[in-house]
């Protein structure tokens, strides 16, 4: 069963990263990607113009009841919890979680509850534990798990969290994570 979603959270660190790694995501990449990065609620969509420099797929914050679609990158807007719905995305403005808005975990678990072994969550660098709860339910729910190789984090904590509470699938240095993320959805042949 082919992968649909790469549903991806990070803090700390995260632009980075971020712009590591969807810089080497090619234009025919076969799934969709969600992310949450954790930023400031009175942040702007100034995220999705930076990121949009480093990828060619296209980049941008989600609005409420959005469809998802293949090969395109979309962003948690900032004070916003974003949430997987069947075929499209939704907006919450429910409280805090970890402290965070948009939170990794209502990502995560949403995008279990609907994709299942379709899904593939990613963690980050970051500087809290939100992250961890919603990774091992997209374990227990059959999707995959790969986490950022802590020593190569800006901000070990998340990824070294990730790693102590949940049965990851991969372990690996950022520099991977989107070759492997290729392979899996079947957009390349070896990772």
């Amino acid at each position: 069963m082919p992968y649909e979603l790469v549903a991806l959270g990070t803090s700390l660190g995260g632009l980075a990263a971020l712009k590591t790694l969807l810089e080497c995501i090619p234009k025919e990449f076969s799934a969709a990607i969600a992310i949450v990065q954790h930023r400031h609620r009175e942040s702007d969509q100034a995220l999705s113009s930076f990121l949009q420099h480093f990828t060619v797929l296209p980049v941008h914050e989600v609005e409420d009841k959005e469809h998802i679609q293949p090969g395109h990158v979309y962003l948690a807007p900032a004070d916003y919890h974003l949430l997987v719905e069947d075929g499209y995305f939704s907006l919450s403005v429910d409280a805090p979680v970890s402290y965070a808005r948009p939170s990794i975990d209502v990502l995560l678990e949403s995008a279990a509850d609907v994709y299942g072994e379709r899904v593939i969550g990613v963690i980050l660098t970051g500087a809290n534990h939100d992250g961890v709860q919603g990774l091992s339910a997209l374990k227990a729910r059959g999707g995959k798990a790969i986490v950022q190789a802590p020593d190569t984090a800006e901000s070990p904590i998340l990824p070294a969290a990730a790693i102590a509470a949940v049965a990851v699938d991969w372990v690996l240095p950022l520099a991977q994570i989107a070759p492997l993320l290729m392979y899996l959805c079947g957009d390349s042949t070896e990772p």
